[in-house]
């Protein structure tokens, strides 16, 4: 009865049991916890660098890694270095209460970029550079 935390402010993110065999090289998850307004802990974003779906931490917003959409139905490929995992149940989560990640800013992004054709709005150019 473990579960993973985020490495940047221990949210608990994972249950043991939600971890899956893949065989990735990446500790891998169908689902994370709900928060206590019953929000996802992970959310969602394109990846307007590498591709794909990017997965952050709700609270702080740190990277996770990516989730694939592959029949399971997701799959989270997290980097080991963004969890933590820690013995026993997490404080003030159900076990019951294990959700998809939030895939609402994800579905925003495409949206707008689609709409206008650009990255306007959508990504902050000034960072990364």
């Amino acid at each position: 009865d473990g579960h993973f935390c985020c490495a940047g402010c221990e949210t608990p993110l994972y249950s043991a049991a939600s971890k899956m065999l893949e065989g990735c090289g990446w500790p891998a998850f169908g689902t994370c916890y709900a928060d206590a307004l019953s929000r996802p802990s992970v959310v969602c974003q394109v990846d307007w660098v590498a591709g794909g779906r990017e997965i952050l931490c709700r609270r702080c917003g740190g990277h996770l890694g990516h989730v694939f959409m592959d029949g399971k139905p997701q799959r989270h490929c997290v980097n080991s270095l963004s969890v933590i995992y820690r013995e026993g149940r997490p404080p003030f989560v159900e076990p019951s209460t294990e959700v998809l990640c939030d895939m609402s800013t994800f579905a925003r992004q495409l949206r707008e970029h689609s709409s206008g054709g650009s990255y306007a709005g959508v990504v902050d150019h000034g960072q990364g550079d």
